[in-house]
């Protein structure tokens, strides 16, 4: 059960990258014919621009893109055995993890605190507009668990392969 549903749950996240990266690109026209043809700028369009933007990322950070699309400066890691890539795995995900986890009751509170401001024309509360920061740090502590576990446990993560590389999308 669990590998069929993984698949299906990570296409409906594209899914739903794909709706807001659709509906980013729909309010980008309004805003630009609102402002240059009827010379009648909507705020509105730039700050539902700027909140898909920011969840986009975010969420395609949390959700969608897979450890090997991630960008890296990996001269050194890519040259490296798989038992030493492994170790530097290990390291990173154990930094990465402690910064997260030191970081997430501040940022926990601030994003509660966050509740009493509003934005400027959609009046949305931004505790709701930074909650999916939260989403981010918990995925990514996730994420970097299981990386790794499987980096001490198991195998080390993959070499880069430059005539493989993708757009990461």
């Amino acid at each position: 059960m669990p590998t069929r549903l993984l698949p299906w749950l990570r296409r409906r996240c594209e899914d739903i990258l794909v709706l807001m990266l659709a509906t980013m690109f729909v309010v980008f026209l309004i805003q630009i014919v609102s402002r240059y043809v009827l010379n009648m700028p909507m705020g509105w369009t730039h700050e539902t621009s700027v909140i898909l933007w920011i969840w986009l990322v975010l969420f395609g950070a949390s959700f969608v893109i897979r450890d090997r699309e991630e960008m890296r400066f990996d001269l050194i890691y890519g040259a490296a055995k798989d038992r030493t890539r492994r170790w530097m795995a290990a390291a990173t995900c154990t930094a990465l993890i402690a910064i997260f986890l030191l970081a997430l009751p501040a940022t926990w509170d601030y994003v509660t605190f966050m509740k009493v401001e509003r934005t400027a024309y959609l009046r949305l509360r931004f505790d709701w507009l930074y909650s999916i920061y939260i989403v981010f740090v918990i995925a990514m502590i996730i994420r970097h668990l299981w990386i790794g576990w499987r980096a001490v446990f198991g195998q080390a993560p993959e070499a880069y392969d430059p005539t493989t590389a993708s757009s990461g999308v």
